[in-house]
């Protein structure tokens, strides 16, 4: 079989958990051949990735959003839109509900338009218009205009690029890649699989509510924008994944059909930890560690914070964050800024190592992002028998706490950006050996009963040859 699997801002640029889930699910099957899609920030990256590439991923094709955004507008567009190209475009803009077959068809690959054309078109001016008349009465036509023009060119432009001759076609989010899968499944009929990590259409609205970049008077645009990408994707897919209960109830609620979407875990390799040694019990200093990307989603201000108040209760304690610290040196540079004004002894930065062989090195693993989906971290620190304090984000509650499994707590959770009570929990588990080892067996038993990368494999395997045996019948 062979499967393509489009990805955005992940794979194989950049190291995260999403990343780390697509490297696993090509290894895991190399019986099938895989066609790699990316959508990636910037054209800098083309060919530097940070993963060695499987031997079964066959074709690589690279897309960038900075090239979308480029292009010579000289040439005109004189054709007029048929009524419903039209009113799809302005529906793209004004409303909830968007034909995107229409769309799919204007852009997509062997469409009658071409982006940068239509963008400089008669018919794009009077669908912006149109628009202005229904939703922008108030505000400047000038700044609708390049408002519209720049949310749709990246998209318009992307639905023109090939597409691979595949069997099954799998999306790892929605948003561009999503979408992405959605004008390949309209185009050739084949099936569509999405899996989300995190929820999309939620990530961007945060993100666009805290942005400086966005007027306020398009804010809600853009949220809808994203909103109507998801749809598309959610119209589209054979079958919805999420990684937990919960992101599965999201996904229902922002549009997608209840009955293709259900639930895949993460699962990691236990025997990765086998050998890694129980917690000592010889009164050695407090040993806490993080894996984590020095970004600002994981919010490592708020564990350094935390550490600096635990310091002053424990002052031996020791604090190990693994992880790369090259992706956004800016962040980097402010975090060890911070660390030298706080005067905070004890914190090391590793950098990139073998992570199973320091899980023996730590006690307890903290998680302070302020986003999560299904984190491998908690996955592998309860595969070697350690505890967890995390914040309250995705799936680390189910995580934690269980899913009603009778296993009990694996950890602590806590409430994001408080360092006090991180701090406070650090303190209360970190000074108690023994709940240190009796969550570290809760969080053994439970990850080997329902997160085992075989199970994940076979899980997969048996929907890639469903959706097969459908064809484009499953949707």
């Amino acid at each position: 079989m062979r499967i393509c699997l489009i990805a955005e801002g992940c794979y194989p640029y950049v190291a995260g958990g999403v990343s780390s889930w697509i490297q696993m699910l090509v290894k895991g099957m190399p019986q099938h051949e895989f066609v790699l899609c990316t959508i990636g920030a910037t054209k800098d990256q083309r060919g530097v990735f940070k993963y060695e590439i499987p031997e079964n991923i066959v074709e690589i094709h690279e897309n960038f959003l900075d090239e979308l955004m480029e292009g010579s507008f000289r040439t005109k567009d004189g054709r007029v839109l048929a009524p419903k190209e039209h009113q799809a475009m302005l529906d793209l803009i004004t409303k909830d509900s968007v034909d995107w077959d229409t769309i799919f068809d204007m852009f997509g690959r062997g469409g009658r338009y071409k982006a940068n054309q239509f963008l400089s078109s008669r018919g794009f001016l009077d669908i912006v218009k149109d628009a202005c008349q229904e939703e922008y009465r108030m505000t400047p036509f000038n700044d609708v205009f390049w408002t519209i023009r720049s949310m749709l060119l990246p998209i318009l432009n992307i639905m023109a690029c090939s597409i691979p001759q595949v069997d099954v076609f799998h999306s790892v989010s929605t948003g561009y890649a999503g979408l992405l899968g959605a004008m390949f499944q309209h185009k050739t009929g084949r099936p569509l699989l999405l899996t989300e990590h995190g929820i999309y259409t939620r990530e961007r609205e945060e993100e666009i509510l805290k942005a400086r970049w966005v007027d306020v008077y398009f804010k809600q645009t853009w949220i809808n924008f994203f909103a109507g990408m998801s749809r598309a994707a959610y119209h589209k897919a054979s079958r919805i994944f999420s990684l937990f209960y919960k992101a599965r109830e999201l996904e229902i609620e922002l549009g997608a059909p209840a009955e293709r979407c259900s639930v895949i875990p993460n699962g990691i390799k236990m025997s990765r930890f086998q050998d890694i040694p129980p917690i000592a019990d010889d009164g050695h200093p407090l040993v806490l560690g993080a894996v984590i990307r020095a970004v600002p989603i994981k919010d490592l201000k708020t564990m350094i914070h935390a550490f600096d108040l635990v310091r002053r209760r424990m002052p031996e304690a020791k604090l190990y964050l693994i992880g790369p610290t090259d992706e956004d040196p800016e962040y980097y540079q402010e975090c060890l800024d911070l660390i030298r004004n706080l005067e905070c002894t004890g914190i090391t930065f590793v950098g990139r190592v073998n992570v199973a062989e320091w899980y023996g090195q730590m006690d307890i693993l903290l998680l302070s992002s302020v986003s999560e989906g299904q984190p491998f971290v908690i996955l592998e620190a309860m595969a070697s028998h350690r505890p967890v304090i995390a914040t309250d984000v995705g799936s680390c509650r189910e995580l934690v706490e269980g899913n009603e499994d009778g296993f009990g707590p694996s950890g602590m959770i806590v409430p994001v950006m408080n360092p006090s009570l991180m701090a406070r929990a650090i303190l209360q588990l970190g000074s108690d050996r023994a709940m240190q080892r009796a969550m570290g067996e809760a969080g053994f038993r439970r990850v080997d009963r329902f997160y085992r990368e075989e199970d994940f494999l076979a899980a997969y395997e048996k929907e890639y040859e469903e959706v097969k045996a459908l064809g484009g019948r499953g949707v």
